[in-house]
């Protein structure tokens, strides 16, 4: 009998309506807070609010196309918005006043290449970005750096980096330098440049290794570079003096899980983020004395500190599994920092109470080579109907204790789900983060992801032949290699979302920023290592199919591009498999907007439940 789910229609409705929030942003007076919301409409929102708590968020940009990304103006009365349709991500630039003047039209609207960045100079007319298209306006591999002036004005190109990259390039607090980062070198790396709106000089600035990573912002000051960089078994955090050309480093500890550092404006710390175990933990750096303190502790889920505010309280996010993440004014105390207040509420918004939601509980196993792993475990209110295993994508994230709809409804809907922190994830340590390299795509994290359906087996809570796996982008491709590879008493039905079928395929049409990753992560491009693009290629294995399962797509998608089903359905066909595709005509790299996604975890649920009845 299907599974009848419109008992939780209204839940499904609810959780899809909750707010999410993405890369908030204190302007530069302090006096305000900008963040992307998702979930209040099909597209993504910019919004705004001030910071000292006492007025009501308003919406910037909503229309019908997505805002994926924004950077504040100097004066604080305007913000430069990346804005794209349908998930295509070929973004345009756009000029939106928080005093209700008209918004300006910066670059054209989806353009034939990509653009990266969009930061405007103190003038109001000179405009920072990079991208893959040259000065006749043709799409190209690399990506260069240009400075245009005015909206739609004249181009020039500051920097020409011969690889294709994906990076940002930042303007200096005075307007004078220009920092940006390239790989020139390897695949794997990256080093940092410097230049100058005049185009007079271009030199590298910090290298740390043809294969290492260094990122870099600049201070309040713009006197020095934060650059936060790759060693053997770590990451460490230093200052470059402008004026001495010196690296000084103020954190370098092989014991330490640095994630990332950043100066906010009116603080004389830096903010130093680290993460032990999937779990986020902050610092407050003196970088004159190299004395750190706790930014915490805090009881109640995650605080992770954005920077200081005109008033002097911090804001912060705070979130956990059961406390969709939310924008909060924190005060410093001697025990600790205090909430006083979130800033990001909306007022229409009906968000599901804490006891509505499942608890992710940290769930951990071993590997078949010892390695330790770890997960988060969201029971299935009620008796079990069977479990799901939702991979992340990357591989370069993780999961963590955060509000996730997916999870949360499939909990609801009677399922167990399992997020695995596979090997590759960052989140623990970087000699964990760069393991999944020794092997390439395909190897020892997909043991990673089996031995915890293996686990879950062993402790009960899982059951022989009713274990399903789903995920987006690499989360997608550890769906294909799940089915294509174990047997259906570990993974009995696979819905593979935007993910890699064909990685030779993928490398030759994903889009050129993002191809230097493929080599990375796999040793090198096709041509130098064709037997492992074969082999770790689940169009390859299409016979040893099994289990159920369903083809999810978005047809825009530039990231993992629709080849890549088209190619593994012409496989599945010839060998006589069945299947189910669901194909979204307006999605991209993902399934966001939240009509398709009501359709999508429906289905996804219907689908898991007649494969394990």
């Amino acid at each position: 009998m299907p599974l009848d789910l419109s008992q939780h229609d209204s839940f499904l409705d609810r959780l899809l309506k909750t707010p999410q929030l993405y890369s908030a942003r204190i302007s530069p007076d302090g006096n305000s807070v900008a963040w992307i919301w998702a979930g209040l409409a099909e597209t993504t929102q910019l919004w705004v609010t001030a910071a000292d708590g006492k007025g009501t968020p308003r919406c910037l940009v909503g229309d019908e196309w997505d805002c994926d990304s924004f950077r504040w103006a100097p004066d604080s009365g305007s913000i430069v918005y990346a804005r794209s349709q349908d998930g295509d991500e070929r973004v345009g630039l756009h000029q939106v006043f928080l005093d209700g003047r008209p918004s300006v039209a910066l670059t054209e609207d989806r353009p034939d290449y990509y653009i990266h960045g969009g930061q405007l100079a103190k003038d109001g007319q000179t405009l920072l970005f990079s991208a893959n298209v040259d000065e006749a306006g043709s799409e190209i591999e690399p990506t260069l750096v240009y400075v245009q002036d005015g909206p739609k004005g004249k181009r020039r190109v500051l920097a020409r980096p011969k690889r294709a990259h994906y990076g940002w390039p930042l303007l200096s607090p005075d307007d004078r330098h220009v920092l940006y980062d390239r790989n020139d070198p390897h695949p794997s790396g990256s080093q940092l440049w410097l230049t100058d709106l005049a185009g007079s000089f271009d030199r590298e600035i910090v290298n740390v290794g043809a294969e290492k990573k260094a990122d870099g912002a600049w201070s309040p000051d713009g006197q020095s570079i934060l650059v936060v960089a790759e060693a053997e078994t770590h990451r460490r955090i230093g200052l470059w003096n402008l004026a001495s050309g010196k690296l000084d480093w103020l954190v370098d500890d092989p014991e330490r899980a640095v994630a990332n550092a950043d100066w906010p404006k009116r603080s004389a710390e830096i903010v130093v983020d680290e993460t032990l175990e999937a779990r986020p933990k902050s610092l407050l750096l003196d970088p004159l004395t190299k004395r750190e303190r706790p930014f915490g502790p805090f009881a109640d889920g995650a605080l992770t500190p954005v920077g200081p505010l005109a008033d002097g309280a911090w804001l912060a996010w705070h979130y956990s599994a059961r406390v969709p993440a939310r924008l909060v004014r924190v005060a410093l105390e001697a025990n600790g920092p205090r909430i006083l207040g979130a800033i990001s509420t909306h007022p229409s918004a009906s968000i599901p109470a804490p006891d509505e939601l499942v608890a992710a509980e940290d769930f951990r196993w071993t590997s078949e080579d010892g390695l330790p792993i770890q997960g988060w475990l969201y029971r299935a209110r009620g008796t079990a109907i069977g479990t799901i295993l939702d991979i992340h994508g990357g591989p370069t994230a993780h999961d963590e204790d955060a509000f996730a709809i997916d999870p949360q409804y499939f909990a609801r809907a009677g399922f167990n789900v399992l997020q695995t922190n596979y090997r590759g994830s960052t989140g623990f340590s970087f000699a964990f983060q760069e393991s999944i390299k020794l092997q390439g795509w395909g190897g020892a994290e997909q043991i990673d992801i089996r031995t915890g359906a293996e686990a879950l087996i062993r402790a009960g809570i899982a059951q022989a032949g009713k274990v399903g796996i789903t995920g987006t982008s690499y989360g997608g491709y550890s769906s294909w290699w799940a089915i294509t590879h174990f047997p259906t008493e570990i993974i009995a039905a696979a819905a593979p979302i935007c993910g890699m079928t064909d990685l030779v395929v993928d490398y030759e049409t994903t889009r050129p920023d993002i191809r230097p990753y493929s080599e990375e992560m796999m040793g090198g491009p096709p041509s130098a290592v064709p037997e492992r693009y074969y082999e770790r290629s689940p169009i390859n294995f299409i016979d040893a199919i099994q289990g159920a399962l369903l083809i999810v797509q978005g047809a825009n998608d530039p990231n993992v591009t629709p080849e890549n089903v088209a190619e593994v359905r012409k496989r599945l066909d010839a060998a006589g498999k069945k299947y189910g595709v669901l194909l979204f005509d307006d999605e991209g790299h993902g399934i966001s907007r939240p009509a398709n996604r009501r359709v999508l975890l429906k289905r996804l649920a219907e689908f898991f439940a007649a494969a394990f009845a």
